[in-house]
């Protein structure tokens, strides 16, 4: 049995990052960028307005002065002449400055009678000019790896990069094992159970970054496990659920090693999740979860989605942890990483966690109820409310 670090190691280790491929802008939201892109242009390309009012020569500016309005740049449309002393031109924001003017008076400053406008005695001092290249330059780049966010997708199309490289989506096949499942709206029988882990695997790799293709459930037999690995063909990862433990309908290691797994590891000193196996089928990295829910799902935060990071590029680092005030009393723990079910929140501006008193594997209402993972070491002793602990977010 080999530790928590251990096994993310030999499971990060099974991966690359996969190829770049470039998808339309309007597609790049929630996509890993793969390159350095670089902007073509500067924005704003010209000097620009950042309120509405005039444009006129910063040496004609003082109190009382007038100006004649002598046209008008308005965004999309400038103002093609030169602007002189004692004249101005009606500005709006975002309107490219007209040649001659260097400041912009706010129309709340002015009084104007037709064509002619007089600054008050009293006036905003600001220049309210945005210079040319003032938010980015032609050359300037957007740097990778990086999930590409909304305003990032705002950002690039400002940049006037329309197709944008990115790694290509882990495809993950799961594949569920059990006589004892069906799949959910179905009837199960009288010593079955719905099929869960699978669905919510599926939606926690997808919002990794994933795509998945569900299989259908695997029968305890080799006939029927066999014949799901093999439509697994094309696969980046194969992620099987259940029959990694010890018991007589245990069959997945004896199966796939039968189809070429090479087993790195078997068994984690962690809980839940004890029952993990991880190895390479047919060059194809193949990871055995527990069929326990919640063990299944712990793992597919530990486990999985460090290892699509590396696949996307981001490398293959453990979860981010964060330091938390306890909100309770725990006992000791034992000789297994314990990786609690809790609800995290703001209590007196501090992060405080709430571990649920349930902490069983099977309880799929818990780990809903959850929005983190309190982190306990081996062998950590008792704590206490107010000791600060490691959590990680999910």
């Amino acid at each position: 049995m080999i530790t928590v670090d251990e096994a993310l190691a030999k499971i990060t280790a099974l991966f690359a990052p996969l190829p770049i491929e470039y998808v339309p802008l309007r597609r790049a939201a929630g996509r890993i960028l793969a390159t350095d892109v670089a902007a073509t242009r500067n924005q704003p390309p010209f000097a620009a307005s950042s309120m509405d009012g005039y444009a006129v020569m910063e040496n004609d500016v003082a109190p009382g002065a007038e100006f004649a309005v002598i046209g008008e740049s308005a965004a999309g449309l400038g103002f093609d002449g030169t602007v002189g002393a004692g004249q101005a031109v009606r500005i709006f924001t975002g309107a490219p400055v007209p040649k001659g003017a260097d400041r912009v008076i706010i129309q709340e400053d002015v009084s104007r009678v037709e064509n002619v406008i007089t600054l008050g005695q009293i006036f905003d001092n600001s220049r309210y000019i945005r210079p040319a290249g003032d938010d980015f330059s032609i050359g300037e780049t957007m740097q990778a790896p990086r999930l590409l966010t909304p305003a990032d997708v705002a950002l690039l199309a400002s940049m006037n990069i329309a197709e944008i490289p990115v790694r290509r989506r882990p495809i993950v096949a799961l594949v569920a094992t059990g006589d004892e499942l069906v799949m959910p709206g179905e009837v199960p029988g009288p010593d079955q159970i719905i099929a869960s882990n699978n669905f919510g695997l599926a939606a926690l790799l997808e919002a990794t970054g994933a795509e998945t293709r569900m299989l259908p459930i695997a029968r305890d037999n080799a006939a029927s496990l066999a014949l799901a690995l093999k439509m697994c063909k094309g696969a980046d990862l194969i992620v099987t659920i259940g029959g990694v433990s010890v018991g007589d309908h245990d069959i997945v290691q004896d199966v796939a090693r039968d189809l070429g797994l090479e087993t790195e590891f078997y068994k984690v000193a962690m809980r839940p999740g004890k029952p993990l196996m991880a190895g390479l089928l047919r060059d194809t990295p193949m990871i055995g979860l527990p069929g326990n829910p919640v063990s299944s799902m712990v793992c597919g935060h530990i486990f999985l989605r460090p290892a699509l990071n590396v696949m996307l590029g981001l490398g293959g680092h453990p979860l981010p942890r964060e330091l938390a005030r306890l909100a309770s009393d725990l006992g000791p723990n034992g000789g297994r990483e314990h990786y609690m079910r809790a609800r995290l929140g703001i209590e007196y501006s501090q992060l405080t966690v709430h571990p649920h008193d349930r902490q069983d594997s099977a309880l799929l209402s818990v780990l809903s109820k959850a929005n983190a993972l309190l982190v306990r070491a081996a062998n950590d002793p008792a704590r206490s409310i107010g000791d600060m602990v490691e959590v990680i977010r999910y």
